[in-house]
């Protein structure tokens, strides 16, 4: 399989986490920012430079028997030179939220990866080039696997407790296993529920179904027309970090500005998953406070579209009618033309 370079992409820089989610990515130059350590994938699939999430994540599809290889640079932004140590753990898709197990717990994705440099001594402010290997056996039960690539460091007890703080980052993978293509990632978006909270914070949660064959990571944005007085508010972006499994159904939350006034609102929300993008349209009304009932969301344009694109269909029936008969009134110009003022050569008399 061919591999192309990522370009600039970095991998959740940020440590100092001590729960066994992963922490979530975010951009960064090609080190780590001061006190912290970081991961940048390097290595992209061809048919893939498209992909949001293969830019963030190992993700792919094998045959089993299938040998693949990316590229990791580990950063280094604490003040002294640092053993980091690297290695693979499992994972989970748990309510919503991609989870990596705690400490160096297996599952069959992580005992198939390595990693050929397992505890490089990295400058400060410098960074090292690690790979990344994922052998699938040729034995490997079809369907989508979950794991980690950690970065680690730890520092010793500084008191007479005994703790040893452990502080770790790492690259999701998703990796699906299986003869042919990869199975068709899809997903529905079932409902709106408007919310409304004691302090006046305007919240709108949408139910998102998993109909496809691959976990999804769910971004996107709600975009409210045809408000009170015709206003219109937005678009308002997704909370980042919903990870929705496969068969799964979760709630995605998109948190608005407090100056949102009640409604009704004709509110429309698009969500990505990679290449993937699905758009529905329902009206919703906020509460003065708590939760409105959930609202069935309709896919495909909202309503104020369906109206532009009638209003445009009808304008040009419209100009194509004017054009018509004014072509019309130019021919019986001419006819009559021709009829009345005839030439005939002169050598006719």
């Amino acid at each position: 399989m061919r591999i192309q370079p990522v370009v600039a992409v970095v991998l959740a820089v940020i440590v100092g986490l001590l729960v066994p989610s992963v922490p979530s990515a975010q951009a960064a130059g090609s080190s780590a920012p001061a006190g912290s350590i970081g991961l940048r994938l390097l290595d992209i699939p061809a048919n893939a430079t498209d992909d949001p999430r293969a830019r963030l994540y190992i993700v792919d599809h094998v045959a089993p028997g299938a040998v693949i290889e990316r590229r990791i640079d580990v950063a280094n932004g604490l003040p002294d030179a640092t053993t980091i140590n690297l290695y693979s753990g499992a994972a989970s898709i748990t309510a919503g939220a991609f989870l990596g197990a705690e400490g160096k717990t297996p599952n069959d994705l992580s005992t198939w990866t390595s990693v050929d440099r397992e505890s490089p001594t990295v400058p400060a402010g410098g960074s090292v080039t690690a790979t990344v290997t994922i052998t699938v056996p040729a034995d490997a039960a079809p369907g989508e696997q979950y794991g980690v690539v950690w970065a680690e460091v730890s520092a010793p007890p500084t008191s007479g407790d005994g703790v040893t703080v452990v502080n770790r980052v790492g690259i999701r993978i998703y990796l699906s296993v299986g003869p042919g293509g990869a199975p068709a990632a899809d997903f529905l978006v079932g409902s709106l529920t408007a919310a409304r909270s004691a302090d006046g914070q305007p919240t709108v949660v949408a139910s998102v179904q998993n109909t496809g064959g691959r976990a999804l990571d769910v971004f996107g944005t709600l975009q409210l027309m045809d408000g009170p007085g015709g206003l219109s508010a937005g678009p308002f972006p997704v909370v980042l970090g919903t990870t929705v499994g496969i068969g799964d159904t979760e709630p995605v939350t998109i948190v608005l500005d407090k100056e949102v006034p009640d409604g009704p609102w004709d509110a429309t929300i698009t969500l990505h998953s990679g290449l993937l993008e699905r758009s529905a349209n329902a009206t919703i009304t906020f509460p003065d406070a708590g939760t409105a009932a959930a609202v069935p969301l309709e896919s495909g344009p909202p309503g104020w579209l369906y109206l532009a694109i009638i209003g445009l269909l009808l304008l040009l029936i419209i100009i194509a009618l004017l054009v018509w008969r004014r072509r019309r009134r130019d021919d019986d110009s001419d006819d009559r033309a021709a009829i009345g003022y005839g030439v005939v050569p002169a050598d006719a008399y």
